[in-house]
């Protein structure tokens, strides 16, 4: 396995040279993009850009590894109203045409929400119906997938929508195409079962890994902490990769803390290398 660092861990006043250049002196091998409205990659990016960012990043002796989005926050697959529905769907188009310039393989994408992060209401009143209308829209977005070469990586993040490992297989299963597959992140899984148990389940319809950590004792947004820290059996989630065969990139995704954060990148991609030796 290699080691990644998401673009989340740095202000977003850092210039990219500065991100790539503290990404690749910590250690990390790869670099995740992300897409949305304040990011470099964004609804109004072009595929000449997307080419260019991959230079620079290429250029800085890091590959791509992928590219993530928060943008499925802002407009849900499986909403309720048809025309945010049709717009989640026209940015998934768009990060893909995106994903195939900047030569990704794999897009993480949320799949939809029943509702908020925390305590709410739910903004989609009906889960089967959810369900179904995420079935269409994944078999029809497969073929968008194949034709720009990248696998559409579903994650399962606090959105109370796929919220097992045999229903994210299930659903995996049932829309039946190679370009649709699961973006596992360890720390999100954690809130309602183990991560271990979700590789083994999932198989190869991981594409991309996710490692963060979580403290389960606060049990809210504040429960993720750094590597090592947290309650996730790195010792047994390595030991399921390997036993299903994963040997792709491990996304550290953290997010900014100001002036630590450079630090904060170190540590983590040294938590990382001692990870992937378990």
């Amino acid at each position: 396995m290699k080691s990644a660092l998401n673009v989340w861990a740095f202000p977003d006043d850092w210039p990219m040279q500065r991100i790539l250049s503290v990404t690749k002196d910590a250690g990390f091998e790869g670099i995740e993009l992300v897409y949305g409205p304040s990011d470099p990659l964004n609804a109004e990016s072009s595929e000449a850009e997307a080419r260019a960012l991959r230079q620079q990043c290429l250029d800085a002796g890091l590959e791509v590894s992928s590219m993530a989005s928060g943008i499925f926050w802002q407009v849900n697959l499986i909403s309720d109203d048809a025309q945010e529905r049709a717009k989640a769907k026209e940015h998934v188009q768009h990060m893909l045409r995106l994903g195939a310039a900047l030569q990704v393989d794999t897009l993480l994408v949320v799949p939809g929400s029943i509702g908020p992060f925390e305590a709410g209401v739910p903004t989609v009143t009906d889960y089967e119906v959810a369900y179904n209308r995420a079935l269409d829209d994944f078999r029809e977005l497969a073929a968008d997938a194949e034709e720009a070469g990248v696998v559409l990586g579903i994650e399962t993040v606090w959105n109370k929508f796929l919220t097992s490992p045999m229903e994210m297989r299930a659903f995996v299963d049932a829309v039946g195409s190679p370009y649709v597959g699961v973006y596992l992140d360890v720390a999100n899984v954690l809130r309602t079962g183990y991560p271990e148990q979700w590789i083994r389940i999932l198989g190869s319809r991981i594409r991309k890994v996710h490692l963060k950590d979580f403290a389960a004792n606060i049990g809210n947004l504040s429960g993720f902490v750094s590597l090592l820290t947290g309650d996730v059996d790195f010792s047994a989630v390595m030991a399921a990769l390997r036993e299903v065969g994963y040997d792709d990139y491990a996304v550290v995704e953290m997010f900014a803390k100001g002036d630590l954060s450079e630090h904060l990148v170190r540590q983590a991609a040294r938590d990382t290398q001692y990870i992937l030796g378990l």
